[in-house]
This record gives structure tokens, C-alpha cells and sequence, in this order.
């Protein structure tokens, strides 16, 4: 072989042997140069136009039919009638609240009549124990009276005196816890009737504007015959409690009223006894 042979042959194995050791180096950057390209952030699309969503508004509707209606709308007849009712309402209120607060003292002063009337030493002492203004003090101070004054008293022996004083002052009593008990009464029987007329006279407009309009739709009618029916129910809330509230006071004054018997009877029989 000649040395032009080996020396074509040297070179070539240099190269295949070079490019060997370049392949991996040409990998490496081959794969750095793509690796940015594949790690970078996508570019921010152009953000979507915001749905406008539609404006929710909410209307306050008035109710034509309601007792603002019945005042702004009505006529003087319903004005007036409504405010015949409240009156009404609030007297009944204010009685049945007073009489109760006044039968709560009475029986309060029953039972500390108990407690120290009857354990004094004499009816004077007891007298003095009892709280000024109440039922039973004015009882024993009208029997006191009536027993130490029965001088001249036209021939009436002093039995009869002293329990004659006893009866008015029981009376009296009775009088002023019945006092109010008619305004009860007669709310209780004459409100449903005052709700009735303004019943009545909501249903006269309704046909009248049903006369006037020539048809009876729903929207001519409906007004009126509101009104009605609320006139209605207000005379019932007006009565009902006036009922309730007198028979419940009627029962309460018979309770009051069997303490201060008791009280005015024992009361007689100590100062016949002859002990003040």
C-alpha cells in the first residue's frame, strides 16, 4: 500500500471520529435553542367585551285598596266614619286598661286589710294602717262616723244607722267600679253597626261608578268594594275586644266587690261588738 493510500485513509477516520464528538454538542444546543420557544407564556389574548347584564329595577307598586287608599281616596263620609272607629277603639282601650289598674289596687288593699286592719288593737288603730284613697279605708271611715255620731239621729237605733252608712259606702264603691263599663257596652254593640254603614256606603260608590262608567269592570269596582269590606273588619276589631274586655272586668268586679262585702260585714259586726 502506498502512503498516499494511508494517509487518505488516516483523514477519513479523523472525520468520522469528529463528527462523532460533534453530534451530541449539536443536540444539546439544538434543544436549548427550542426549549424557550416551548416554555414561553402564551401571549395574552385580547380580553372578551363583558356581557352588559340587563339592569334589574324593581318598582314599588302602592295598593290602591289599603287603608292609605281608604283615607287619600275616600270621601268624608268614609273619612268620617273611619274616624268614629278609631275613637271608639281607643276609648274602649283606655277604659278596660284604667278599670283593670284599679281593680288591681282593690285587690291589693284587700289583702293588706287582711294582713294588718284586722291585727290592730282597735278599729281606729286599724283604720290608720289602711292606705289613703283606697275602697276599704273609706268604708271603715264612713262606719267610724256613722257610730261615734248617732246622737239625734231621728229615732233610727244605732244598728240600723251604722249599717245604712255601711251600705252607701258599699255602693259608692260599687258605683265608681262600675263606672266606664257602659262605654264598653255600647262600643261593643254599635261598632259592627258603624263598620256596616261604611260598608254600605263603599258599596253605594261602587255602584255609582259603575252607573257612570256604563260597565262593571274590575277596576271600577274594586276601589269601593274595598273600602267596604275594610270598614268591615275594622268595626269587628273595634267590637270584639269592647265584648271581651267588659265581660272580663264584669267578672273581675264581682271578685273585687265579694272582698269589700266581706270587709264592710266583719267591719259591722266588730263595731256592734262594740269595740273601736
Amino acid at each position: 500500500m502506498s502512503i498516499t493510500h494511508v494517509l487518505r485513509a488516516s483523514f477519513g477516520a479523523v472525520l468520522i471520529a469528529a463528527a462523532a464528538l460533534l453530534a451530541p454538542v449539536q443536540t444539546v444546543h439544538a434543544q436549548a435553542a427550542s426549549a424557550p420557544a416551548a416554555t414561553a407564556p402564551a401571549a395574552p389574548s385580547a380580553p372578551a367585551p363583558a356581557v352588559a347584564s340587563p339592569a334589574v329595577t324593581e318598582e314599588a307598586i302602592d295598593n290602591p285598596y289599603g287603608l292609605k287608599a281608604l283615607w287619600t281616596q275616600g270621601d268624608f263620609v268614609a273619612r268620617g266614619t273611619l274616624v268614629i272607629m278609631v275613637i271608639m277603639s281607643m276609648g274602649s282601650w283606655y277604659v278596660i286598661f284604667t278599670k283593670l289598674f284599679e281593680q288591681r289596687s282593690m285587690l291589693k288593699s284587700a289583702r293588706e286589710s287582711a294582713d294588718s286592719f284586722w291585727k290592730a288593737s282597735s278599729v281606729k288603730a286599724g283604720y290608720g294602717t289602711l292606705q289613703e284613697g283606697t275602697a276599704f279605708r273609706f268604708i271603715a271611715e264612713q262606719s267610724i262616723k256613722a257610730s261615734e255620731h248617732h246622737e239625734g239621729a231621728m229615732a233610727v237605733d244605732k244598728h240600723t244607722w251604722v249599717t245604712m252608712a255601711i251600705d252607701r259606702a258599699v255602693s259608692n264603691v260599687q258605683g265608681r267600679l262600675q263606672d266606664g263599663l257602659a262605654v264598653l257596652a255600647t262600643v261593643g254593640s254599635t261598632a259592627p253597626f258603624v263598620g256596616l254603614f261604611g260598608t254600605v256606603w263603599g258599596i253605594y260608590n261602587a255602584l255609582v261608578k259603575i252607573g257612570i262608567s256604563g260597565q262593571a269592570s274590575i277596576d271600577k269596582v274594586a276601589g269601593p268594594v274595598g273600602e267596604a269590606l275594610i270598614m268591615t273588619a275594622i268595626g269587628l276589631a273595634v267590637a270584639v275586644p269592647a265584648v271581651m274586655g267588659y265581660n272580663w272586668l264584669i267578672r273581675r268586679n264581682k271578685q273585687v266587690m265579694d272582698q269589700t262585702k266581706a270587709f264592710a260585714g266583719d267591719l259591722h259586726n266588730v263595731l256592734m261588738a262594740g269595740k273601736r
